[in-house]
């Protein structure tokens, strides 16, 4: 039956099945039933019952009587089969195509001329990522450094990592603290960790990077975010490994909400601001590595200079060189 979606199917397991069943016991449904009024919740579960041809009318046209479950079955789940099968046929010729081009592209001096490294520009980045994680067999590492991803740009995110997940992958990610203030964000952590995914926060963290199977990975230019580096040289992906597991270690569980965590959390991002203004960082280099909007990171430095009681920047890092604060204390005083 064409137009069917997986939001059909979820009513009807969750809600229509258990109408029809109600239906089936009481003998039929009166067509004048206060329940079916419009917007009623047992309204679109009714709907869907009709479409399915799971219920009719009587010749009357007062009762709406159940009919036989396996005749609509069969409208809905054959046609599904033959769509599968034709899927299925249609993959292996597309594989079969793309065998050969691979084989071609193996024999080119292309091939030995781009060496371990892919660089992907613009538009064509997402769908190589897309493609590199429903490939990935075992496990993936992402660090995010910043939350400034649009909700749709999450979202899709969320959709192509639950579903690796969902094959058995292993998943870790690390945002910076600042993340955590992120409602789409937010959003995400809660849709990958119900599946398994573990997300953690850092006060800094290095590039944008993720890391597919331990064999190779996808991290920006040094020049352009527009510009993507595939990695597949081993020891560098190794090493892109080993500075991640680092990273992972010191970080603190994102979906924590104890008081305590979200007060030492509040600590590091102090300590980074006074160490950012102690290194003479511009506002707008500081914000970004606290991955927070230069707006944000001058109200951090507004609340250093009433708790120092200091009237200007100068003023605030004379104070603090004076009682020795380097921002490296682990109250942040």
């Amino acid at each position: 039956m064409a137009g069917l979606q997986p939001e059909d199917r979820e009513l009807f397991e969750e809600e229509a099945t258990g109408l029809y069943e109600q239906i089936l016991a009481e003998g039929g449904l009166p067509a004048d039933d206060a329940r079916l009024a419009a917007g009623t919740p047992v309204r679109r579960a009714f709907d869907l019952l009709v479409e399915l041809g799971l219920l009719q009318l009587d010749s009357a046209r007062t009762t709406w009587r159940p009919l036989e479950p396996s005749h609509a079955q069969s409208r809905v789940v054959t046609p599904l089969g033959t769509e599968g099968a034709r899927l299925i046929d249609e993959s292996a010729r597309w594989a079969k195509a793309f065998s050969s081009l691979n084989q071609s592209w193996r024999r080119s001096p292309a091939a030995s001329e781009s060496g371990p490294f892919l660089y992907l520009h613009g538009e064509a980045i997402n769908p190589y990522l897309t493609t590199l994680v429903t490939e990935a067999q075992e496990e993936l590492l992402t660090a995010q450094p910043q939350a400034t991803r649009s909700a749709k740009t999450v979202s899709d995110a969320a959709n192509r990592d639950v579903a690796a997940l969902q094959r058995g992958l292993s998943m870790r990610t690390i945002y910076q603290h600042s993340a955590r203030r992120h409602p789409a964000t937010h959003k995400y952590v809660a849709h990958v960790t119900e599946h398994g995914a573990e997300v953690r926060t850092l006060d800094e963290f290095f590039n944008r990077m993720i890391v597919v199977d331990r064999r190779v990975a996808l991290i920006p230019a040094a020049d352009s975010l527009a510009t993507a580096v595939v990695v597949r040289e081993p020891a560098i992906v190794a090493y892109l490994v080993d500075v991640f597991e680092r990273a992972f270690a010191r970080g603190r569980p994102f979906a924590s909400g104890e008081q305590r965590v979200m007060k030492e959390i509040a600590t590091e991002q102090r300590a980074m601001t006074i160490r950012m203004l102690i290194e003479g960082h511009a506002d707008a280099v500081s914000a970004k590595r606290l991955g927070v909007s230069p707006r944000t990171y001058a109200g951090y430095v507004a609340e250093l200079k009433d708790e120092y009681d200091a009237e200007t920047r100068f003023q605030l890092g004379y104070i603090m060189g004076q009682r020795g604060i380097a921002g490296q204390e682990t109250d942040g005083r």
